[in-house]
């Protein structure tokens, strides 16, 4: 049982996950290079030399961010297959998820789109860790499309990976009714060469 003593000894939230729940939000809603690290220490509420204990850079913190973002695509790819009995229920379901964020208030793009563009050194590690993301990606929308019978998995998984890319860039652009839409359309396409 808690008591209050306990209660008022211990933080209402770690310092390590303030900091990261706050740069979490800022690099995605303003942008990596954006964003100091005087600001997210600021307004995690810690020391300059709390953040450089649990992050010993602000590009390492980045690709925690990153990794972060990695975990809960795999988290809501875990859920789909719990809750859908076919590969292409599944892929619809990631369609659906996608199309809800195209849509809704404060979408600012693709995460790892948007930190690839502020990193043009593929050797770096926010590359890297947008890299493994994309890598994991690829392989999960392609295992759904082989698990269909798609003739050509690796070339549908392209495919959708242009309309998902587009539909993110385009919503972020300002029409995410038109980026919803079209990436329906060509995901449709996408799939009706499966049953050709």
């Amino acid at each position: 049982m808690t008591t209050l003593t306990d209660e008022a000894v211990r933080p209402a939230t770690h310092a390590k996950v303030r900091i990261l729940a706050t740069a979490d939000r800022l690099f995605y809603t303003e942008g990596v290079h954006t964003v100091g690290v005087d600001r997210i220490i600021s307004e995690s509420k810690v020391t300059k030399a709390t953040f450089y204990k649990y992050y010993r850079s602000k590009d390492a913190l980045i690709v925690v961010y990153l990794q972060g973002r990695d975990r809960r695509a795999r988290e809501l790819l875990a859920e789909l297959e719990r809750r859908f009995d076919t590969p292409e229920q599944r892929l619809r379901g990631v369609v659906a998820e996608i199309s809800a964020q195209v849509i809704r208030e404060g979408f600012h793009g693709c995460p790892f789109i948007n930190a690839a563009a502020q990193f043009t050194d593929p050797t770096h590690p926010v590359r890297q860790a947008v890299a493994a993301h994309r890598d994991w990606y690829g392989r999960s929308v392609e295992d759904l499309f082989r698990g269909m019978g798609h003739a050509r998995p690796g070339d549908a998984s392209d495919d959708f990976f242009l309309a998902r890319d587009g539909a993110f860039a385009g919503a972020n652009l300002g029409d995410p009714i038109g980026a919803h839409t079209a990436l329906i359309r060509a995901v449709q396409r996408v799939l009706d060469e499966s049953s050709d």
